[in-house]
């Protein structure tokens, strides 16, 4: 799935859309990935000697992969971020690097969810996180 369709899914535009492709996309869990190019808008200032992806911007990938996720049993629907627990950044990440979001569906329960997430670089985890995501009661249409 590209990124037309996830457009259509998520609410999210560039510069802050960091979901560019699904790779698989299961019943309770989903892989994506993010090419994290030198020219995003964060490195001008974090930090421009040694540019890293700002950590927070990481979680905001692994969150728009668990919405893309409970999207299936809500379409239509907007998720929001409410809540991060036992949030881990192991490694940076840099210009160039390829970032695989995974994201695993633990509970659901009237239209709140969690799911664990982590961000990988070359098969090593660089973030993790149990995040809970709220769906709206309005439509995007």
């Amino acid at each position: 799935m590209g990124e037309d369709e996830i457009r259509r899914i998520l609410p999210h535009r560039y510069p802050f859309l960091f979901v560019d492709r699904i790779l698989e996309w299961g019943e309770r869990r989903v892989r994506a990935l993010k090419n994290v190019t030198g020219n995003e808008p964060f490195f001008q200032g974090h930090f421009p000697e040694r540019p890293i992806m700002p950590g927070v911007l990481i979680l905001e990938g692994m969150a728009q992969t668990v919405g893309l996720l409970v999207s299936r049993e809500r379409p239509g629907r907007y998720g929001y971020l409410v809540g991060v627990d036992r949030a881990r950044f192991r490694r940076p990440v840099h210009p160039g690097d390829q970032l695989i979001y995974e994201a695993e569906l633990k509970r659901s329960r009237e239209g709140f969810y969690r799911a664990w997430a982590c961000a990988t670089v070359h098969g090593t985890i660089v973030a993790e996180a149990l995040l809970s995501i709220a769906i709206t009661p309005e439509t995007s249409e």
